[in-house]
């Protein structure tokens, strides 16, 4: 994968209960980067290096996904806020820029408003947390626990291919990178208690309120694309305008990762903001 050509380590951080795996490259100001849902940090395979050009950057995979200890309980958004910020602490990371793609930019926005003094730029990747459409959230749950039950080629496929515009960008390591992870004992469980934000009244409680785009310091870019499946781009426009200091932009040509799908677009959008060297 791309990240054979950028000088990185991969360890593992204990963060309480959580034995997590972190990727770190590059030096400068901690950038932090967030998976989606039932995601690990090689969603971000193709971004690091250019990234780590500028940045520290630090990928990591949540509590309950990826390498890192599978759940055993529920997972709602406090975990996941509580969980970064001991990780921060734990690599001596006072204040950090953060780029979330899904669930991960509904998590920096939740932690931004939680901690407004430990973050610096946001870059939010078609960000979840604002809409709750039963027929997105359906399809997430039956495409994800289907793939953790029966991590079969089939269907690791067929959830990735829902969330790219091309599903021709998904390419046979991605598949069997996922394939991999899926088939630990114990994962199938562990989805359970991820996709536990796809039930409505859980997500209801675990929204993104207007209070926390207020509370966001600021500066926030809004990435949406032309052919996201979550939802429109108008809902990543209006979540812009609610950020004090917040920013859209759209991408064609990419679905749900535009970190992947139209990576050099994406890495140049994203290192002009956030070095505010540059409009995007």
């Amino acid at each position: 994968m791309a990240l054979g050509a950028v000088e990185h380590r991969v360890h593992y951080v204990d963060v309480a209960p959580w034995r997590t795996r972190v990727l770190e490259a590059g030096e400068g100001e901690p950038l932090v980067l967030m998976p989606g849902t039932g995601g690990h940090l090689e969603a971000y395979a193709h971004n690091v290096a250019a990234l780590a050009g500028r940045f520290r950057v630090i990928a990591y995979d949540y509590p309950g996904h990826g390498y890192t200890t599978h759940a055993t309980a529920d997972l709602e958004l406090d975990t996941y806020v509580e969980h970064l910020a001991g990780l921060l602490d734990a690599l001596g990371v006072e204040r950090a820029h953060l780029n979330g793609e899904s669930l991960g930019g509904w998590v920096a926005v939740k932690f931004a408003a939680a901690h407004p003094g430990r973050v610096g730029r946001l870059v939010l990747n078609t960000p979840g947390g604002t809409m709750a459409s039963p027929e997105v959230m359906d399809r997430i749950r039956g495409l994800s626990q289907a793939a953790a039950d029966d991590p079969s080629e089939e269907r690791i496929r067929a959830r990735l291919e829902w969330l790219m515009a091309d599903p021709a960008t998904v390419t046979d390591e991605l598949v069997a990178i996922r394939r991999a992870i899926y088939s630990r004992p114990g994962f199938a469980e562990s989805m359970r208690h991820i996709l536990c934000l796809q039930d409505p009244d859980v997500r209801r409680r675990n929204m993104v309120t207007d209070a926390d785009l207020a509370a966001v310091p600021g500066p926030a870019l809004v990435i949406w694309t032309s052919d996201d499946p979550s939802g429109p781009a108008g809902a990543g426009l209006e979540m812009a305008e609610k950020i004090r200091g917040g920013r859209f932009e759209l991408i064609t040509d990419a679905g749900h990762w535009p970190q992947w799908e139209q990576r050099e677009r994406f890495n140049e959008v994203a290192l002009a903001f956030l070095t505010g060297e540059g409009t995007p």
